[in-house]
Order: C-alpha cells, then sequence, then structure tokens
C-alpha cells in the first residue's frame, strides 16, 4: 500500500480508470458479439446497424486510448468485411 499522500491518490486514480477501461471493453465485445448473431441470424439490415454502433464505439475508444488504434482498425475491418459478405450474398 502506498502511504504518500500523492501516491495514494495515483493509486485511487488507476483504480477508477481501470474499472471504467474494463467497462468499455466488455461494452465492445457485446457490441461484437450483437454483429456477429446479426450475421448469423443473415440479417442485413440488423448487421448493418449493429455494425455502426460497434464501429463508433471502437474509434471512441480507440481514440480515448482504451484499445489501440490498428486494433480498433482490425477489428472494424473484419467485422464489416463479414457484414459485407452477406450483404453481397
Amino acid at each position: 500500500m502506498a502511504s504518500h499522500k500523492s501516491a495514494i491518490k495515483r493509486q485511487k486514480q488507476a483504480l477508477k480508470k481501470q474499472e471504467k477501461n474494463k467497462s468499455v471493453k466488455s461494452m465492445l465485445k457485446t457490441l461484437a458479439k450483437k454483429v456477429e448473431q446479426a450475421i448469423e441470424a443473415k440479417s442485413a439490415d440488423s448487421a448493418k446497424d449493429a455494425l455502426v454502433r460497434a464501429m463508433k464505439a471502437y474509434d471512441k475508444a480507440a481514440s480515448a486510448g482504451i484499445i489501440h488504434r490498428t486494433t480498433a482498425s482490425r477489428k472494424i475491418s473484419r467485422l464489416s468485411t463479414k457484414v459485407g459478405r452477406i450483404g453481397a450474398a
């Protein structure tokens, strides 16, 4: 446990940030799963809607530094490719 006042404060801040980041990452996974479920159901409209929500969330998380920007780009690219396949089929 930290003994200096500033170290105690930083530890509290780190825990808050960790909690927030964890919830955002969980939300990202949930949104990605919703896109996947819409793809499985072969519902192009709902898949596109879910994809737009997921893209927005991934971009926001990347700009906030919660995930790396290339990770966000890769996830968005893979999801949009899958959605594009059901739209074309």
